[in-house]
């Protein structure tokens, strides 16, 4: 028995050593699209629902997107979102929507308010290109105005916009990449005025 242990000895001593690597901490950034500025409720304007949004391929995961020159997309392990980025978009755009004066109330799925439009949609693309010197965003939606069981479509359409990466390093790539996407709920605002 005293063998025994002596042999396993060396083995259970040699799990006991020193990383080589230092520990890299993840850092996640906050997913939050500022609007230049608020505007109050419209009285009397028309209630969104905002449903929620579908994270198109490769966009269900966290961590900071780069679409390298050969068309590969990178995905950073130790920087990302601190939430999904669909579900961050969708929260962003239904506040940037809400602060646009042109609705009454921009509401989530579940709400008691009965909408007179829906939108729903899907995001395509949100990642940084740092050959090219800048940060891409692409969201498709659609609108629709319910009317009993059947529905109107209102407004299908892909919004896309770039934004200049400035410098290098995740915290740039963030700040690209909100631009990119307020520029997108800038057309989006724009277009459902109808």
């Amino acid at each position: 028995m005293k063998r025994r242990a002596l042999l396993a000895l060396p083995a259970i001593l040699a799990g006991c050593g020193l990383s080589e690597r230092p520990y890299a901490e993840r850092r996640q950034w906050p997913l939050i699209v500022r609007r230049p500025m608020a505007l109050p409720p419209k009285r009397g304007g028309r209630v969104l629902e905002v449903r929620a949004l579908r994270a198109g391929p490769g966009l269900e995961a966290r961590g900071l997107q780069t679409l390298a020159p050969d068309g590969s997309i990178r995905t950073a392990f130790y920087e990302e979102w601190a939430v999904p980025p669909a579900q961050g978009v969708e929260d962003a755009l239904r506040r940037w929507l809400a602060e646009s004066g042109q609705f009454a109330a921009v509401v989530a799925p579940g709400s008691r308010a009965v909408p007179d439009l829906t939108l729903e949609g899907e995001l395509s693309a949100l990642w940084s290109r740092p050959d090219a010197g800048q940060a891409h965003a692409a969201l498709g939606i659609t609108v629709l105005a319910p009317r009993g069981e059947a529905s109107r479509i209102m407004l299908q359409r892909m919004f896309t916009q770039d934004a200049p990466l400035t410098a290098a390093g995740a915290q740039a790539e963030v700040q690209a990449q909100t631009a990119a996407l307020a520029a997108v709920f800038t057309q989006i605002e724009a277009a459902l005025r109808f």
